[in-house]
């Protein structure tokens, strides 16, 4: 298998949590071999051939590639419906959006208040971090139905909704202090305390895409050596 081909695929896909912890101990797996590697003696040369064309480790490669590849494929479906930005939406949509994805966001919002505009900034921030999440909003004035039937009397009004049923909801800032000054972490842990969004380490995504660099760079280093003895 081509390193640089594997190294390609790997950066152009979308990595997702359930890598994560994958790919940290296979860059551990590299790292010890790369320090035993330098420990050997001169006169005990490793064959790098026959690492790389080791059946297992290219069966545990593949493995993790098809892996990855399935997570990409489920973060496009999710964007196809929708995730990874948050959207306006009308009030003819409503329905279709909260019942179309396990866990959905709605900001009802007016376009006047100040307040609003300060949870939108929040909430645009948080759609393209937390992508099993769909984020929307929806202008209150302009869906006087839903507004009555989910008895929304303040805004801004952030309603959580699970499987299309409206389970929570944020109104005003009251539950961030009651200042305008919140952060957007602020606002996450939130989320994330009210089970709608999931916890997610912001160098997560980086840590998938560098385990596999690691080993091309150790793999690099050990011919270029060799290539220097000779």
């Amino acid at each position: 298998m081509d390193p640089d081909s594997v190294k390609s695929t790997l950066s152009n896909l979308a990595f997702g949590n359930v890598m994560a912890a994958a790919a940290r101990d296979y860059q551990k797996e590299v790292l010890a071999q790369q320090k035993a590697q330098t420990s050997t003696s001169t006169h005990q040369e490793v064959d790098l051939d026959e690492l790389m064309d080791d059946p297992e480790l290219e069966k545990l490669h593949a493995d993790r590639i098809a892996a990855l590849k399935k997570e990409a494929e489920k973060r496009q479906a999710l964007k196809r419906q929708g995730h990874g930005e948050y959207r306006e939406i009308t009030e003819g949509d409503f329905l279709g959006e909260v019942t179309g994805s396990e866990k959905v966001i709605c900001h009802f919002y007016h376009r006047e208040f100040y307040r609003c505009k300060i949870m939108d900034k929040h909430l645009k921030t948080l759609a393209s971090k937390h992508l099993d999440t769909k984020f929307t909003k929806l202008d209150a004035e302009n869906a006087p139905f839903f507004v009555t039937k989910l008895g929304i009397k303040t805004l801004p009004c952030v309603i959580l909704f699970r499987k299309g049923i409206a389970e929570d909801r944020l109104v005003g800032f009251q539950d961030l202090g009651g200042k305008d000054d919140f952060s957007t972490r602020a606002l996450e842990a939130l989320l994330i305390k009210k089970g709608i969004v999931s916890e997610k380490k912001d160098d997560e995504d980086n840590e998938d895409s560098e385990y596999l660099e690691n080993r091309h760079r150790s793999v690099r280093s050990s011919v270029d050596h060799d290539s220097d003895s000779d």
